[in-house]
């Protein structure tokens, strides 16, 4: 693999060149995957992954980082506007409260995304955004993608105790005992 040479022999060929030429670069690579997982799963190279893997960084979700928010904002309208040729002098109170309880499943795009478009249709000099254009989706809540599947699985297993007990959730009629004694513990014969 081409970028492998690069990574560690610093070196590459020009297609169709017959000589290697010197390189003296940094790689920043990004990617929302989890590569360990990936390599661990064998749908990433684990020599790629060791050969990239020099200075990890982290970066939360935007969700977990509602202070960047009103910077973000502040940043991508002030580009697009520019872009536009318009004038934006200030953001409204109830926007950019929007913006920070909003989720962003799409992330930092997704801001983006929506604050070009709240600039091109804008007729005014204060910003405001159309609360429809923020998606409905429900939000994957993990970096690994296992929360979405757990819960699935949860709900999976939730709804078979419930068929496999009638509906039942407590007692033998499915009203609670007046005595906290009595009181059990989730059966593991639920568990699959």
């Amino acid at each position: 693999m081409a970028l492998l040479r690069v990574l560690q022999e610093r070196e590459f060929e020009r297609v169709g060149g017959q000589y290697p030429i010197r390189v003296d670069v940094r790689v920043v690579a990004a990617t929302n995957r989890d590569l360990t997982e990936a390599v661990a799963d064998g749908t990433f190279r684990q020599d790629l992954f060791y050969r990239l893997d020099v200075f990890p960084l982290e970066m939360p979700p935007l969700r977990e980082r509602q202070e960047d928010i009103a910077v973000l904002v502040e940043y991508f309208i002030d580009r697009y506007a520019r872009n536009a040729g318009k004038t934006i002098r200030r953001v409204s109170k109830r926007t950019l409260d929007l913006l920070k309880a909003y989720p962003w499943p799409g992330n930092v795009r997704e801001l983006q995304n929506v604050i070009e478009r709240s600039v091109i249709v804008s007729d005014t000099d204060e910003f405001t955004v159309d609360e429809s254009w923020l998606s409905t989706r429900p939000v994957v809540e993990s970096r690994l993608g296992m929360s979405g599947a757990l819960a699935s699985h949860q709900k999976t297993l939730i709804e078979d105790a419930l068929r496999a007990t009638g509906g039942r959730v407590f007692g033998t009629s499915g009203q609670p005992h007046d005595s906290a004694s009595h009181v059990q513990p989730l059966n593991r014969r639920f568990v699959r």
